[in-house]
């Protein structure tokens, strides 16, 4: 949806085939104004100035978001305190920001950084998110990246969330059909092995009162390490640097000056002080930093993501000027207020400032605590609604509830998926034991569960559907596991999975991490981080039994662990893979159920010495 203060647009897709060819010329890039690096470790607050237009200056305004990740509903969450998010609210404080930059006689762009869908709660997921989808259009974005969560359903699901279209196996659940995104998706660096161009368009470009400003999207460049294998085989992710600047090149060659990088990939700030300012750049550090340092000078703007943190930073780009860099994030809490200036005559950026905005939703007491109510959640104040977002979302709300609040278990405490010292989690122990009972048929003796999977707790209280404490919803249990992931048998040998638990100290591509895998019960091993890579695992046992690496073991994990997700490659080494009925959710509701109440897991089938 295009803002009605944008006079204009040059689509990209008149672009494709030849924009490609010329692209690859790797024109040289042209100089811009510079400011001095900062002198401390530590980024200057975030304004750039690039000196005095030549010409008549032009005002702008960008509003831009990251990782939505489908949150129509506040989240019982706070930002420093102030609860936030809610699409209604989030309409509501979009129309704010753009009266206010009206008033100033700016132009407004609204923009994102991927990962609007995805790990969505079922208010969206349980419909392909396509209510997210729709209520994007409505609340006015006009151009946003894809991150790697767009990527959940695979290539094909992305292109109908651009395009419109009922669901292939689901239909238009809804009845009233879906048209597709009206902002545009942008994908420069997702490449069609077929082709060799990018799955949807690389660039767009927006003219502001005449001046050109264009956009270049990339998701990271590991975007293929984090998402199920079987729906990109037929895409490759290249470099987020290259990819930009090439693609930046074209833009310039075709005289657009004022460049922005909308990238799904970010970084973080690190206390001191706490807490960390929305607006701030304290201790700065994350892929971005060298992304950024590799770029040409015309991305005067880098809006970023992924890592779900906030930060308005300056960081120095490839002539050792200082591109403005933010991030708003996650859920729709936040909102990055970005205010800029034009030169007409050398249609470069004059000036950049930017800021985050807490979409707030609360009720504040007389001396400013926040309203709660009985239940600990949050009064939400009527009047920063946005009634058509607010009816758009009911639509679904209504729809979906039936399923969210039917109750499927119950358990006996909090189940918590935050990681103990050994990397184990209570939750985690629960989600592995549900995918063994889910498999034992078909011989499963050992589950294995990513804790990337696992995106939330199991409350012990009371939620939004009204059951009575320690009973758990369908939509709660979505909640947790939120990926419509396949659940998984296979052979391997002892030898093989030792590998596998190897794997989690080395990720995709070699990267140097550590992603604790969740085990079953009777599964034990313990691990040594501080041993070189390969010799870290040892005492393997299944009921106390050492793992003999020449025997064959009956192993289940989700199919995005079992097709090489999260760097296990070793995964795909298994034999006669069996698939279980439903989703890996369905384990988990079956498991609450049957074996009611569940408590939390023990956390102690791992043990980690050095």
């Amino acid at each position: 949806m295009r803002s009605p203060r944008t006079r204009g647009r040059f689509s990209p897709r008149h672009l494709a085939a030849p924009a490609l060819a010329l692209a690859m010329l790797g024109v040289a890039p042209l100089a811009t104004g510079q400011t001095p690096a900062t002198a401390s470790g530590t980024p200057a607050p975030v304004s750039v100035s690039y000196g005095s237009p030549l010409g008549q200056a032009v005002k702008g305004q960008f509003l831009s978001y990251n990782d939505f990740h489908g949150a129509i509903d506040p989240p019982n969450s706070t930002v420093n305190g102030t609860p936030a998010g809610g699409v209604e609210y989030l309409a509501t404080w979009l129309k704010r920001l753009r009266a206010e930059g009206a008033a100033e006689g700016r132009t407004t762009t609204t923009v994102g950084a991927g990962d609007l869908i995805g790990a969505s709660p079922l208010v969206s997921a349980a419909f392909h998110d396509e209510p997210t989808i729709e209520l994007m259009n409505q609340v006015g974005l006009q151009v946003s990246s894809v991150g790697n969560h767009e990527f959940d359903e695979g290539v094909t699901e992305l292109l109908r969330m651009q395009r419109g279209g009922c669901h292939p196996v689901d239909g238009c659940q809804d009845g009233d059909g879906f048209a597709g995104a009206k902002f545009h998706y942008l994908a420069a660096n997702t490449i069609d092995k077929r082709t060799g161009l990018p799955i949807l368009p690389p660039i767009d470009i927006k003219f502001i009162d005449g001046v050109p400003v264009g956009f270049v999207g990339v998701t990271l460049e590991g975007t293929a390490g984090i998402v199920n294998p079987a729906g990109i085989t037929n895409v490759r992710f290249t470099n987020e640097v290259e990819t930009a600047n090439r693609w930046g090149a074209l833009l310039r060659l075709f005289g657009v000056r004022a460049q922005v990088l909308l990238v799904h990939q970010g970084g973080s700030q690190a206390a001191p002080p706490n807490p960390i300012g929305i607006s701030d750049c304290n201790n700065f550090s994350g892929p971005i930093v060298d992304i950024v340092k590799g770029l040409n000078p015309e991305f005067g703007l880098v809006v970023s993501g992924h890592t779900h943190k906030w930060y308005s930073c300056t960081l120095p780009n490839s002539s050792g000027a200082q591109s403005v860099v933010t991030s708003a994030g996650t859920n729709g809490q936040l909102i990055t207020d970005i205010d800029y200036t034009l030169d007409k005559r050398t249609g470069r950026f004059t000036d950049i400032a930017a800021h985050n905005v807490i979409v707030e939703n609360g009720v504040r007491n007389a001396d400013g605590s926040w309203q709660q109510n009985p239940d600990k959640t949050y009064v939400r104040n009527p009047a920063l609604v946005d009634p058509a977002a607010k009816q758009l979302a009911d639509k679904y709300r209504t729809a979906v509830a039936p399923i969210a609040n039917r109750v499927v278990g119950r358990i006996t405490a909090d189940i918590n998926r935050d990681p103990l010292a050994n990397g184990e989690s209570p939750l985690g122990d629960v989600i592995a034991d549900a995918q063994l009972a889910r498999t034992t048929g078909d011989g499963a003796q050992i589950a294995l569960m990513n804790p990337g999977g696992i995106r939330a707790s199991l409350p012990y209280g009371t939620s939004a559907g009204g059951e009575a404490p320690g009973e758990i919803t369908y939509g709660e249990a979505f909640t947790v596991q939120p990926f419509n992931n396949l659940v998984v048998t296979q052979t391997l040998t002892g030898a093989q999975l030792k590998t596998v638990l190897e794997q989690q100290f080395v990720g995709y591509q070699g990267q140097t991490t550590e992603k604790i895998l969740q085990v079953s019960a009777g599964f034990t091993y313990t691990y040594d981080s501080t041993r070189a890579g390969g010799d870290r695992i040892s005492n393997l046992a299944l009921n106390g039994t050492p793992i003999d690496p020449a025997a064959s073991y009956r192993v289940t994990t989700n199919d995005f662990l079992a097709n090489g997700g999260d760097g296990f490659t070793a995964l795909t080494g298994g034999t006669g893979r069996t698939t279980a009925p439903g989703f890996d959710v369905d384990a988990l509701v079956s498991y609450l159920g049957a074996n009611a109440p569940v408590a939390p897991g023990p956390a102690d089938r791992i043990t980690k010495i050095g």
